[in-house]
């Protein structure tokens, strides 16, 4: 094993968060390692083409993902069964490689409701203690929506955003989000064409008295020169978003916004193929010193530095923080540790609109392209009488009806054969979809820890997932389903199909990859692994950064808050730990 020469810093995932880590502290002029396990990608837009629309190779064999025969996960409903490895992604599906996450996303973009950073306070000021009930331990983020609406502003403007204000300035905004949180300025770019059906989903929604307006969107609506001095390119509507690389640099992410630059930056080194073990502390257990990971060659190497940033994926993250001891790992049964606690997912609920006759060429997409209404979001509505809290961004949205996982057909079709056939056939271009992505809150029993059974390729403990849904889950999915089926007919479908939340939650189908918590942040290091500034309770110079810090789930996708956060902390490290290391907060 070798120790190297020693650097400011260490980033560990190199995507959204660690790239905006690396990028600010080259800035400041430190010298940062970025360890990244996954393959180098490179800025150039043209890297996949023309393999890029492989809808097979991408979508169905996950070309860009973890590969779960090295390194995954393994999955329980609760604590009485035995967690079993998950052998093919499903529910979920991991990113590897350069720039994470933001290669393959769909580039929705939201804004946490001010609700959202304190769902606790406000849910027990408005309704009391007892709609949360004993077991849900829901929480206030420690930060609020004011002190993150800059970073906000700055993560948007980095990305080159479409969208419309609706509260800007104190002032609400008809055609855009009246429920949003107070901006300081506009988005920096036009929303995205509206389909046919989405132009169906407005006149519907705004029958029954709610408040359409267009989806923020990372896929460049114009073209945009960020303030990075990079130029993002224009969206040609061609669909392949989610599960894909962009072929035209039209979609925001590491190597569209900060890459270009960051590679040419002396003061940073990018290590692709670097599978980090484990983060080392001193004698005093109280600082981190060094990172050890095994190199392209699987020759462990050890590298010394004054700052450790965690930037993987949610649930790795989590992990690393396990098999470095940083933290007390939660234990469900005494209610105490922190390390693993508040895992939360997503609650979607979809509706499948069938027509006769109206073609809407749903092939015709982008990831982030849609019409929502945010009525039934957050606390946007009375909760009183409904016993539970949250809600969803309800919308409509077709990233593009790829033919392997596309086939929409009508209640009462046979699940196979010619009469099935025919019904995708006809259907195919005749159908359209809406979702309410809902919150989920966290439980005492939902939870992160390491398992005792299973290892990865590397001979260290998988990850193991505890999760069920609960009250606040199940009676939200009930309540969506009624909203879908009024907004189906309001918008005029012969027939729409409608499913509740089945009773478990279950790892194999499709849902989500949106995985928030574990290493949640707070006020409170009882409570909290990180405070607000993502800085570890347990050594001051180790900082976590991602989803993994989102003490529960809201009705959006987290990109863009997880960005912010990034700049909130980069900010706060930047102007004050650098010059005084020690505690922010």
């Amino acid at each position: 094993m070798a120790t190297l020469k020693p650097v400011d810093a260490v980033v560990i995932g190199v995507g959204w968060t660690g790239g905006i880590v690396a990028s600010e502290l080259t800035k400041a002029g430190l010298n940062v390692v970025g360890l990244e396990r996954g393959m180098f990608r490179d800025t150039d837009p043209d890297f996949q083409v023309p393999q890029v629309h492989d809808e097979l190779d991408y979508g169905i064999r996950y070309k860009l993902f973890q590969d779960a025969a090295k390194e995954t996960y393994t999955f329980r409903n609760n604590a009485s069964q035995g967690a079993l490895p998950i052998r093919q992604f499903g529910s979920f599906i991991p990113g590897n490689g350069l720039g994470g996450a933001g290669v393959h996303w769909n580039g929705v973009t939201w804004r946490f409701l001010p609700w959202d950073f304190e769902t606790r306070s406000q849910t027990i000021a408005r309704y009391g203690a007892g709609i949360l009930g004993d077991d849900c331990t829901s929480q206030d983020w420690g930060v609020t929506y004011d002190e993150i609406e800059p970073y906000y502003d700055r993560f948007e403007y980095l990305c080159g955003i479409g969208g419309k204000a609706g509260h800007l300035q104190g002032k609400k905004i008809a055609g855009g989000n009246i429920f949003e949180g107070n901006r300081s300025r506009e988005y920096p770019s036009p929303p995205m064409k509206q389909q046919y059906a989405g132009q169906l989903f407005t006149e519907g929604t705004g029958k029954l008295g709610y408040h359409p307006f267009p989806q923020p969107s990372a896929n460049s609506t114009r073209p945009h020169t960020n303030p990075e001095g990079v130029e993002i390119g224009l969206c040609v509507y061609c669909g392949y978003c989610e599960r894909f690389s962009c072929e035209m640099g039209a979609k925001a992410s590491l190597q569209t916004t900060l890459l270009p630059n960051l590679m040419k930056n002396p003061k940073f080194e990018l290590r692709p193929s670097s599978h980090v073990l484990r983060i080392n502390l001193d004698r005093s257990g109280k600082k981190a010193v060094s990172v050890t990971y095994l190199d392209g060659a699987g020759v462990e190497q050890t590298q010394p530095a004054e700052m450790i940033f965690v930037t993987a994926w949610a649930l790795n993250n989590v992990r690393l923080l396990l098999l470095s001891k940083i933290g007390q790992p939660y234990d469900p049964v005494k209610n105490t540790g922190v390390v693993g606690r508040n895992y939360a997912y997503q609650v979607n609920t979809a509706a499948t609109l069938f027509y006769e006759g109206r073609h809407f060429n749903n092939f015709m997409a982008a990831g982030a392209i849609g019409t929502i209404i945010d009525d039934f979001n957050g606390d946007n509505f009375d909760h009183a009488g409904l016993d539970f809290i949250g809600g969803a961004d309800i919308g409509q949205s077709n990233t593009n009806a790829r033919p392997i996982l596309y086939h929409p057909v009508p209640p009462g079709t046979p699940a196979w054969g010619s009469a099935w056939k025919s019904a995708v056939v006809k259907y195919y271009n005749n159908s359209a979809s809406l979702n309410a992505q809902g919150g989920c809150q966290s439980y005492r029993q939902n939870y992160l820890d390491l398992d005792p059974t299973y290892t990865d390729a590397y001979g260290q403990p998988l990850l193991r997932m505890t999760m069920d849904w609960y009250k606040h889950e199940h009676k939200q999915s009930a309540f969506m389903v009624e909203k879908l089926g009024q907004i189906a007919k309001a918008m005029d479908a012969k027939q729409f199909t409608t499913g509740l939340l089945p009773e478990h939650y279950d790892i194999v189908p499709y849902q989500s990859t949106h995985n928030v918590g574990g290493a949640v942040m707070g006020a409170d290091p009882r409570t909290s692994v990180v405070n607000k500034y993502g800085q570890s309770w347990d050594a001051s110079n180790v900082f976590v950064l991602g989803a993994s810090s989102f003490p529960q789930n809201a009705g959006y996708n987290p990109t863009g808050t997880l960005g912010a956060l990034a700049y909130h902390t980069m900010d706060a490290v930047v102007k004050r730990y650098i010059k005084s290391p020690g505690r922010l907060a």
